[in-house]
């Protein structure tokens, strides 16, 4: 029988360290081999222990879970989960620890310090097991705040976030990025090498209610184009990027945005086949589909529509993807156009919507 996995536990809650480790302690494929308080102290257990993956909370005295995260995998590659509020502030947050280098996230079911974890458990151990296997040593530590000095000066900051409301013109192409575990970072790689003035962009991130619209505002800091969370009724237009609402499928009708809470495909809502198969039937040879880092099967299916329709197709290489589980499901359908590193994927994209 192979090892437990290590986890170390970090929360300035003492109930909430305990509510964790009693999760996690029944079950034979882990163990737990340190509990910290603050952030410094699991910078250094970190250091001392070595853990397999990091259970991390984010609002803790003197070092938040972002800072500590950063620390950490700057030392050495560690999976990092982050235990989030389940509220604005908390999505924020969450988004923060990403860039610095968590590879997932879990929602508290209600707030900071929570009596219902429980309610989280399979999804916590999923995802701890997901992290544990992860290819971070594969993949570069965030530098803080590098992408953002790289577009210094390029961004029109006044127009962050607005959408045009100009009729879609004809020829528009259309490109659908999906994206799960790993993706907020890989999306942050990707999207500020977009031009996009010809071209509408569709992101669809698994992501539960809530925590999408902070990723869009953070990806609208760091492009020279529009960004926002996706509505009901929003028509597409070149230069503007929208993400699919967190519990909502994406669609297309009649060329506008339809959002459903239509039964989950592949167990998450939103799903990339879903978007991916709808713009495959409204713009054919016109659509381009990219799938990168992420758990399971989500989008091979709809990279094979895009596929029927003579659009493009491309996935991220194995080298470079966090998890190398929806991409590798794409490759081996055999539907993939061109399977590109992370660091040429905006290339990539360019070309095919010349």
């Amino acid at each position: 029988m192979s090892s437990p996995i290590r986890v170390l536990i970090a929360d300035d809650s003492a109930f909430m360290r305990a509510a964790v480790a009693r999760l996690l302690e029944p079950d034979s494929r882990f163990t737990v081999v340190g509990q910290a308080k603050d952030g410094l102290e699991a910078v250094r257990l970190a250091d001392d222990l070595r853990p397999d993956v990091v259970t991390m909370d984010f609002n803790m005295p003197g070092l938040d879970g972002a800072e500590a995260t950063r620390r950490i995998v700057a030392r050495a590659p560690t999976p990092i989960v982050m235990l989030s509020a389940h509220t604005r502030e908390g999505a924020a947050e969450t988004l923060a620890a990403l860039a610095a280098g968590a590879v997932d996230f879990v929602a508290k079911p209600d707030g900071e310090v929570t009596t219902t974890l429980g309610e989280v458990r399979d999804e916590l151990l999923g995802k701890l097991i997901a992290a544990a296997m992860a290819n971070v040593a594969g993949v570069p530590a965030p530098q803080a705040g590098a992408a953002q000095a790289a577009i210094a000066g390029a961004v029109d900051t006044s127009r962050r976030g607005a959408v045009a409301a100009r009729p879609m013109p004809p020829g528009l192409r259309v490109v659908v990025v999906a994206s799960s575990t790993g993706g907020p970072q890989a999306l942050a790689r990707v999207l500020p090498r977009l031009g996009l003035s010809g071209s509408a962009l569709l992101v669809v991130q698994h992501m539960p209610e809530g925590f999408t619209a902070a990723l869009a505002t953070q990806l609208a800091e760091l492009t020279r184009f529009a960004v926002r969370e996706a509505a009901a009724g929003d028509v597409l237009a070149p230069g503007v990027a929208l993400v699919a609402p967190g519990g909502r499928h994406l669609a297309l009708e009649q060329g506008r945005v339809a959002l459903s809470v239509a039964p989950p495909v592949h167990g998450v809502r939103p799903a990339a086949d879903v978007t991916l198969r709808s713009v495959a039937q409204a713009f054919g040879a016109r659509s381009v589909g990219v799938v990168l880092t992420g758990m399971g099967r989500d989008g091979a299916l709809g990279l094979a529509a895009i596929k029927a329709a003579g659009g493009r197709t491309l996935a991220q290489d194995k080298a470079s993807s966090l998890v190398y589980g929806m991409p590798k499901a794409a490759a081996e359908l055999g539907v993939v156009d061109e399977v590109v590193p992370l660091d040429r994927m905006g290339d990539a994209i360019e070309r095919a919507v010349r």
